[in-house]
C-alpha cells in the first residue's frame, strides 16, 4: 500500500522539506510542487550585486531537531551542515555603551556586572534558571507532542514540573514576569525582544517565551553558505530518496470529491492526483480560499487569529565603519513600548523602531577587512500588506528613521547597494496574510494552544509550516514538518525507521 500511496506537498518551505525527506525515506512517492525556482520559502537569499544575501531567517538554533531528522532518516547533520558556534549570542546597544551576551551564562552575568550592576547579574542568573526550567517543562509535552492542551500538558508533566510551570506566571506577560528579574530597563527590553521571535509583543506574549532565552544559551550557530543551505541539503536528501521537485509550479486550486482532496490543478493547467496532501504554507490562504472555494473547509470557520509582525528589511552589500559589529546586533530605540503600540494598536510603522543587524561576514570578531560586507537590517512592521491603497511614504519615513540610528549610534554605511522588502512584497511572496512572517502572534496564555496541529478538517488534508504547531521559526517549522509525516505514517500504519 505504501509504495502506490500518492503524497503531494504543496509548498518546499522547511516543514514540507522535513515531511518530504522522511516519507520519501519510508518509500511514498512523493512529489513536492514549489512556485519558486529553489526551495527554502522564508529561508530566502536575494542577490545585491552579486552577493547572496540572507533575507529571511538569519539564526539557526534547536539543531537536535535537524540531528533527529537526519538519523531518523539514516543520514549524517554533521557530514552534510558545515556550522561554526558562537560565543557572542548577540551584541546590544541603546546608544552609550555595548552589552554582549555569550551562549555561557556566567560570561554573560560577568558582563552585565561590568554593564549594569553586581546585583543585575545576580537576577539575570536567577532568569536563566527559570528559563532552563521552563524550557525543559516544555520541550517534551509541548514542542514535541502532535496536539498539546493545557489539561493534557500538565498531566504529562506531573506534579513537580507543572509546579515549575506554574511558579514561572503563565498567565501573565512576558514583559511584566520580567520585570522582577530586570530592574535595568536596558535588560528588561533586551529580554523582552524574544518575544518578536515569533512576531510577537513582549506586552501581550505570555511569560512561557522567555524559554526562548534557554534556547539560545544552548547554542546559536552560523551556517556556511548561509542558512540557505538548510533547505537546499534537506531537498537533495529528499531527491536521493526518490522525491520529486516540480519548481516554478504553482498550485491554482484543490479538488475535492466525498469530503477529500483528490489532486491538484496548476496554474498551467496541469492536473496531479494524490491520495494525501500536505499543505506547507500559511492556513489563511487556505481559510481565504486562495487555493480555491472548496479548500476553505480546511481550516475552522470560527477560528480567530491576531496577526503576528511583519517587517522591512534592507538586504545590502556595503562598506561599514565606526560602530563594531558582530554577527547578530541589536540598536534599541526608546520609548520600547510606543514600538508595539503602533504595530499592534494603531496598525502603522512604528515611529521609534529598534533596527537588527545581521553582518553575515563576521562572526565573534569584528572584520579587519574594510572592504564592502553583507548585511541584514531589519525593524519590526505591522501587517498589513494586503491594503492595496499601501502608503510607501511612510515605508521612506520609518526608513530614515531606522538609518538614521544607526548613523546615531556610530554605524556608518558608505556605497550601498540595497534591496528593500516591505510588508506590501511579503504579503505577495508569502500570501494569506498580508505581510505577517510568523502566521499569528502569540498573545495571551492560551494562543499557543489555538494553533493548528498537522490535521486539517479534510481527513486527507495535512498541515505544515510557522503558522501551525508548534510555532514559527526554522526548528519549530521543522518539527511541524516531522509531525505532519508522524501523522501521515500512522494513518498508514508505518513507523519511523
Amino acid at each position: 500500500m505504501s509504495k502506490s500511496t500518492k503524497v503531494l506537498i504543496v509548498g518546499a518551505g522547511i516543514g514540507g522539506l522535513t515531511a518530504a525527506l522522511e516519507l520519501a525515506h519510508q518509500g511514498l512517492d512523493v512529489t513536492v510542487i514549489e512556485k519558486n525556482t529553489l526551495p527554502g520559502g522564508k529561508i530566502r537569499q536575494v542577490n545585491v550585486g552579486d552577493a547572496l544575501i540572507d533575507s529571511g531567517p538569519t539564526v539557526f538554533t534547536m539543531r537536535w531537531i535537524f540531528e533527529n531528522l537526519f538519523d531518523a532518516c539514516g543520514e549524517s547533520f554533521d557530514a552534510e551542515l558545515e556550522l561554526e558556534p558562537l560565543d557572542v549570542l548577540a551584541r546590544h546597544s541603546w546608544g552609550e555603551g555595548i552589552l554582549d551576551l555569550y551562549a555561557d551564562s556566567k560570561k554573560s552575568a560577568d558582563a552585565i556586572a561590568q554593564f549594569s550592576s553586581p546585583k543585575q547579574a545576580q537576577l539575570f542568573l536567577a532568569f536563566c534558571k527559570t528559563a532552563r526550567q521552563t524550557y525543559q517543562a516544555l520541550k517534551g509535552p509541548f514542542i514535541e507532542s502532535p496536539r498539546p492542551t493545557m489539561f493534557g500538558m500538565m498531566s504529562a508533566l506531573g506534579l513537580s514540573e507543572s509546579k515549575a510551570l506554574w511558579d514561572i506566571g503563565p498567565f501573565s506577560s512576558l514583559w511584566s514576569s520580567l520585570g522582577k528579574y530586570f530592574p535595568d530597563p536596558r535588560l528588561h527590553q533586551l529580554f523582552g525582544r524574544y518575544a518578536t521571535y515569533c512576531g510577537s509583543s513582549p506586552f501581550l506574549a505570555p511569560a512561557t517565551l522567555m524559554l526562548i532565552a534557554q534556547v539560545e544559551m544552548e547554542g546559536v550557530w552560523s551556517v556556511k553558505g548561509g542558512m540557505a543551505k538548510i533547505p537546499q541539503i534537506v531537498a537533495r536528501l529528499a531527491q536521493k530518496k526518490g522525491c520529486h521537485f516540480r519548481y516554478e509550479a504553482e498550485v491554482e486550486s484543490l479538488k475535492l470529491e466525498a469530503g477529500k482532496v483528490t489532486g491538484v490543478t496548476l496554474n498551467s493547467g496541469e492536473y496531479l492526483e494524490c491520495d494525501y496532501l500536505i499543505f506547507n504554507g500559511d492556513i489563511n490562504a487556505l481559510k481565504h480560499g486562495l487555493l480555491g472555494q472548496s479548500a476553505t473547509t480546511a481550516i475552522p470557520k470560527a477560528l480567530k487569529q491576531t496577526d503576528s509582525l511583519s517587517a522591512i528589511t534592507w538586504s545590502m552589500r556595503v562598506k561599514t565603519s565606526g560602530f563594531p559589529l558582530l554577527r547578530h546586533n541589536v540598536f534599541f530605540n526608546q520609548p520600547y513600548q510606543s514600538e508595539f503600540t503602533d504595530i499592534f494598536t494603531n496598525h502603522r510603522l512604528p515611529t521609534n523602531p529598534s533596527v537588527y543587524i545581521c553582518a553575515q561576514d563576521r562572526t565573534d570578531s569584528p572584520l579587519q577587512d574594510s572592504g564592502f560586507e553583507r548585511l541584514l537590517c531589519l525593524v519590526n512592521a505591522p501587517a498589513n500588506g494586503g491594503n492595496p491603497s499601501y502608503d510607501y511614504k511612510e515605508i521612506d519615513q520609518c526608513e530614515q528613521k531606522a538609518f538614521s540610528l544607526m548613523r546615531q549610534y556610530g554605524l556608518h554605511l558608505q556605497d550601498a547597494q540595497i534591496t528593500r522588502t516591505s510588508p506590501q512584497e511579503f504579503s505577495k511572496l508569502f500570501p494569506g496574510r498580508k505581510g505577517a512572517l510568523y502566521g499569528q502572534a502569540t498573545h495571551g496564555w492560551m494562543s499557543s494552544f489555538q494553533r493548528l496541529g498537522s490535521q486539517s478538517l479534510i481527513q486527507n488534508l495535512l498541515l505544515t509550516g510557522g503558522s501551525t504547531h508548534p510555532g514559527p521559526g526554522v526548528p519549530m517549522a521543522a518539527m511541524s514538518g516531522r509531525l505532519a509525516a508522524a501523522t501521515l505514517m500512522e494513518r498508514l500504519g508505518l513507523t519511523r525507521s
